[in-house]
């Protein structure tokens, strides 16, 4: 049990704070200043269970704060386990802006907890925020002007499939909807926040563009048709402004402006606008109803109304197609658009008070509701009128004409059959579209509804729009829209996006064709279904464990059924508007995919890329390795990636889009917790405080700066208390499964001979130990060096290519990544090369890693343009026929290399000036038995990287050949682009460190192009055989 003195200021896990007069916990507890400390707000009683840990609180999970009061934060990890009597700081990643507060800011928050309370925003329920919202949405001109006709032609018993198949549609939609908006805290942005959250911003932000111009569009849609109401109405009445277009443009302009006047007014208004007409289309309700009932007058039988008969409904279950649209899909495409209303109360998520409960609730109480209302309406209205008749009071039926009388309408006393067999009927439900104002008992109250239909629908879309519109600016997806996203007063209202909204309106109201816009809109609409479906099943499929929704009445098998039935209609409806509408998407998606927003929205297909990823590895694990499959998996020891891009963008070369590449770092720190080598004094404190903190710090700025710059790669680093021990880490642990490394490249270590002894020989241990571990390995040694100077380089291996170390004078403290910001820094790897030649030294058989790697550069467009030459040891008595048996065997090898050519003279003696100058580099480390300065204790054993006279002579047949190919090296390869040679090895205990140093120094100085030293681990990476 943790136990602290009273003194220390802790608060007990368990203790409940005095409550203030406001009501709120007065706690301070969470809060922290430049110290770690726990400061609470009174002198409690210490029961002697004091802990730092807290008990669980909401202000731990969100972002958030809550008016009159301070947010409480969750005591950091680095606060449980430090000890108190530490006056270290916190590590850097845990010192954030928003924890760190001083006496003058808590003097602030202290007068604004004073200050009177912000407004209260518009906030609507369930009913009035989605049911209400979404019904009036779905009920439309189709209700009103095409649902009789519908049940004439496709017959009650059709026209019910039709309605419960577009029902199932929607319902569906509906419970994905319901699942993912239950799956956490929904907020504005409505179908495209639910999408963009679940499936990512490449198929979110193209579905959110393009249904936020839908709904503009469909404002227009439905103004349009209000307007072709007016228009008949005064044509009836003889009264006509220019013509009928220009009629339908004027009041259609009118209108939309009127409608922006409301939305603009603020949600409350828009609400009280959406009731009333809520209110109309329930008395236009009614009134059909009634009307039904009531005995037909003359002059409505003759119209074909009889009211309620069961020989009518008989007749009309059945269908009965007529015309080019009359066949079942025919009826369903022009029926469909009338359900696509469904996501009307999502769109406005952010005026809900309870989204997740709202958007359910009401989605699919509107659902039921709406299809109920045209269950009903279709199935009266058909046991109500006749299919077709006169509307002449003449046509009742004589006693003379009984025989002769067809039709249904016979059994009533009337006979259409002339108009039926003429086709020249003008009413009755297959022609008459006004059936419904017909059968209702005053029918100007049904065209009361036609106008609070059609309205309601165009500002439900008016208002939608904008709002789905600012969230998808606000999260900046797409260039150029950032403007639309500010939002104004309490309900922070889009008045930019009305505005916008309104000019698109308008444009589309010009058009005055209500057939030419409404299939795209229909489109775009089941487009958006369909991809709700799709996210709710996909988000299922993958069992990531984020995805808990509170809604549990889904299936993500109807959900995806659901997805390919909107896709099939699309194409039923309009396949030229589907392919736009597909087009349209693919077109955001691509541009998405090739910017990669900065967003982590812990989408599903995150979820689900991780799921193949795990998959595939672990499948690996069940194929053997096989030589025609090798790829040279590469562990870089790059230290921080952004100090040595030549390193990284060499490698990068032979692996990107084909193998594994991992940049590696390792942070050597001593016992206490002090980092070895430092290079950046102002970073000492952080390390005290912990190692850990400098790689959760670091790593994803290290990461970052290799995606900035196209590098394919991974970045990892780790602790250890050498270079050595970390790297061995890394050799044994890198990797996942079949996807391991099993090259190791380095930079070589220029400074070997200022740096100290053992730092020295344990670079040379990294190599035997990559040798041990079966590893190839790789060795890069650049005439200007491989590091970047930076002012001050975080966390850089201490031991590769080394120089003036330089520390910063800046006094403020430069943070781990902060040289990971400039992806830019170029080497000559990241630039096309020039016409030169690669030349390869194959002087030992590793088993192909030497051929190969070249191989794979030439494959880059920046290296296709320059020559391979292979360089190999010879007889010159045999020269040419060992160059013909090398372009033998290269050629078998298909690596399309053809320039070999065979050195005899590596065989020769180098010159004395070249012995004498390796003599002086090693001159320094050898170990005399002579030499007076050593003491009696100094031994081989205890300083094994001393060079003896034994070991010169041992190794002086090797010796004097590497000096040898120094010499070749820089007579033949001067003006290379590469020089690639096969890499010594040194054997252990034979050869000591400082011999094979000089070895590998020797070899590759003074040479102007960068020199690779490459040793494979003797096992085939290239084949023969098919």
């Amino acid at each position: 049990m943790e136990t602290l003195a009273a003194g220390d200021g802790v608060r007990p896990a368990g203790f409940e704070p005095a409550r203030s007069s406001t009501g709120f916990a007065d706690a301070d507890f969470y809060r922290r200043n430049d110290r770690i400390s726990v400061v609470s707000t009174g002198s409690e009683v210490i029961t002697g269970y004091e802990t730092l840990d807290a008990p669980p609180n909401r202000d731990f999970y969100v972002n958030t704060e809550v008016w009159g009061r301070r947010r409480r934060f969750r005591p950091s990890l680095y606060q449980l386990y430090s000890n108190p009597q530490d006056d270290s700081g916190p590590p850097l990643y845990e010192e954030t802006t928003g924890h760190m507060e001083d006496d003058s800011s808590e003097e602030e928050e202290e007068e604004e907890e004073q200050k009177e309370p912000p407004p209260e925003p518009t906030r609507f329920g369930w009913v009035q925020g989605v049911m209400i919202r979404c019904m009036l949405n779905i009920w439309g001109v189709i209700l009103y002007l095409r649902l009789p006709w519908i049940t004439a032609q496709a017959g009650i018993g059709l026209t019910w499939v039709i309605i419960l198949l577009s029902s199932c549609i929607t319902g569906i939609t509906g419970l994905s909807t319901s699942a993912i908006a239950t799956n956490g805290k929904v907020k504005g942005g409505g179908t495209y926040f639910l999408i963009s959250r679940s499936l990512g911003p490449e198929l979110g932000g193209s579905i959110g563009l393009i249904f936020a111009f839908a709904n503009a569009v469909a404002v227009a849609m439905h103004t349009v048709g209000f307007a072709e109401t007016v228009v008949d109405l005064m044509s009836e009445n003889g009264a006509v402004m220019v013509d009928r277009i220009n009629d339908i443009r004027i009041i259609g302009i009118i209108t939309v402006t009127f409608l922006l006047g409301i939305s603009t007014a603020g949600m409350a208004w828009e609400s009280k606008a959406q009731i009333l007409f809520f209110l109309v289309i329930m008395v236009s309700f009614i009134n059909y109803f009634v009307g039904t009932v009531i005995p037909a007058s003359p002059d409505k039988q003759a119209k074909g109304f009889f009211s309620y008969k069961a020989d009518i409904f008989a007749t009309n279950f059945v269908p009965s197609w007529s015309g080019p649209e009359g066949s079942f899909f025919g009826m369903f495409s022009i029926f469909f658009p009338s359900a696509t209303g469904i996501l009307a109360g999502a769109n406005i998520s952010g005026d809900l008070k309870n989204p997740t409960v709202a958007i359910p609730r009401g989605t699919l109480m509107a659902i039921f509701w709406t299809t109920l209302s045209y269950i009903l309406i279709s199935a009266t209205i058909g046991s109500c009128v006749v299919r077709d008749a006169s509307g002449l009071l003449n046509d009742s039926l004589s006693p003379s004409s009984g025989e002769a009388c067809q039709g249904i309408s016979c059994q009533f006393g009337w006979d259409f059959s002339d108009c039926v067999n003429n086709n020249t009927c003008t009413f009755g439900i297959r022609n008459y579209y006004q059936s419904m104002s017909m059968v209702s008992a005053f029918a100007p109250l049904i065209t009361a509804g036609i106008f609070g239909a059609t309205l309601s629908s165009a500002l439900a879309c008016l208002v939608s729009a904008p709002k789905v519109f600012q969230c998808l600016c606000r999260d900046r997806l797409y260039p150029l829209i950032g403007f639309f996203g500010k939002g104004y007063g309490k309900n922070d209202e889009p008045l930019r996006g009305y505005v916008l909204t309104y000019l698109i309106a308008a444009c589309f109201i010009l058009i005055a064709e209500l057939n030419t816009i409404a299939p795209i809109i229909s489109n775009f609409f089941l487009c958006s279904y369909c991809l709700i479906n799709f996210s709710c099943f996909h988000a299922s499929i993958t069992n990531s464990p984020g995805w808990r929704p509170t809604f549990r009445f889904y299936n993500k098998w109807l959900s995806l059924l659901c997805a390919l039935c909107c896709l099939v209609i699309m194409f039923l409806l309009t396949w030229w508007a589907a392919l736009i509408a597909f087009g349209v998407v693919f077109f955001l998606l691509l541009y998405t995919l090739y910017k990669r927003p900065a967003v982590n929205w812990g989408s599903s297909v995150q979820a689900s890329s991780y799921n193949i990823a795990l998959s595939h590895c672990v499948s690996l694990n069940q194929v053997q390795d096989h030589v025609k499959n090798y790829r040279p998996q590469c562990l870089v020891l790059t230290g921080v990636p952004s100090t040595r891009p030549a390193l990284v963008d060499l490698v990068s070369c032979f692996t990107k889009g084909l193998s594994l590449m991992m940049c590696s770092n390792v942070v050597a720190v001593s016992a206490d917790g002090t980092r070895r080598h430092q290079r950046c004094l102002q970073l000492e404190a952080p390390f005290q405080a912990g190692p850990s903190s400098a790689q959760k710090q670091s790593g994803d700025a290290h990461q970052a700066w290799l995606n900035k710059r196209k590098v394919k790669s991974f970045y990892t680093d780790v602790v250890a208390s050498d270079l050595r021990s970390g790297v061995n880490v890394l050799l044994q642990g890198a990797g996942l499964g079949r996807i391991t490394p099993n090259v190791l490249l380095m930079g070589f270590k220029s400074d070997w001979r200022t740096d100290s002894p053992q730092v020295a020989h344990d670079y040379i241990g990294i190599l035997h130990d990559a040798f041990e571990q079966q590893y190839g390995v790789c060795v890069l040694r650049m005439r200007e060096g491989l590091d970047v100077t930076l002012p001050c380089r975080s966390y850089v291996n201490p031991c590769f290519d080394g120089g003036d170390e330089k520390i910063s004078p800046s006094p403020s403290l430069q943070t781990p990544g902060a040289a990971a910001d400039d992806p830019r820094p170029s080497s000559p790897f990241q630039k096309k090369q020039a016409k030169k030649t690669i030349d390869v030294y194959w002087l030992s058989d590793d088993g192909g890693l030497t051929l190969l790697l070249p191989y794979l550069l030439t494959r880059r467009k920046r290296w296709a343009t320059c020559k391979v030459r292979v360089f190999v040891g010879g007889d010159a008595e045999k020269k040419e026929e060992q160059r013909e048996e090398v372009v033998t065997l290269i050629k078998k090898f298909r690596l399309g290399f053809h320039d070999v050519e065979v050195l005899p003279g590596l065989l020769h003696n180098p010159q004395p000036g070249s012995v004498r100058q390796f003599e002086n580099m090693v001159a320094h480390f050898r170990m005399e038995e002579t030499n007076p300065k050593n003491n009696s204790d100094s031994t081989p054993h205890d300083e094994p990287w001393r060079i003896t006279d034994q070991d010169l002579e041992r190794n002086k047949a090797k010796t004097l050949r590497l000096i040898r190919l120094n010499e070749v090296l820089q007579e033949s390869s001067r003006e290379a682009a590469l020089v690639v040679v096969t890499m010594p090895v040194g054997r252990r205990g034979v050869c000591p460190s400082f011999l094979y140093l000089a070895w590998l120094d020797f070899l590759s100085r003074d040479m102007q192009p960068p020199v690779l030293l490459v040793r494979g681990n003797q096992e085939n990476v290239l084949t023969l055989y098919c």
